[in-house]
């Protein structure tokens, strides 16, 4: 965009973001019904699984969140019995968080609504411009 074109709102990258945004976390929620996950609670729990045993402070860093949201989502998911946390002994201001068997349980479920609501959001692509949405999203971030 070009100081010399008129501004756009709809054409501007952040609110193009944000409206994507919006429109996959709606998809997800109605996606992940049967499994009562936020987008921000399911990528919590997908990344503890496939970690097995991480830090609340590298889990949010890992899933982009902040201190105060990751607290929060932990507080959400060790409430529903999903993951277990724990103090490092070597460091007890440590919280360690690891999948529960109920997390375990429920993150196959959770991941077939997650795919789900990945091909509906994408729906309107081709094969080919979902690749280069998905490269091009990898790039910027």
């Amino acid at each position: 965009m070009s100081a010399a074109e008129p501004f756009t709102l709809e054409a501007h990258i952040g609110f193009l973001l944000r409206r994507a945004h919006q429109r996959h976390a709606a998809i997800f929620l109605d996606a992940a019904t049967e499994v009562g996950l936020t987008p921000t609670q399911f990528a919590a729990l997908a990344k503890t699984v496939e970690l097995g045993r991480v830090t609340q402070n590298l889990l949010g860093r890992l899933v982009a969140m902040d201190p105060a949201t990751i607290q929060g989502v932990v507080r959400r998911l060790t409430a529903r019995g999903l993951i277990a946390r724990t103090h490092d002994p070597m460091d007890r201001r440590t919280a360690v968080l690891a999948p529960t068997e109920a997390g375990l349980a429920l993150v196959g479920a959770a991941v077939a609504c997650a795919r789900r609501a990945h091909d509906t959001a994408l729906a309107p692509l081709s094969d080919e411009e979902r690749r280069t949405l998905i490269a091009l999203l990898q790039k910027m971030v």
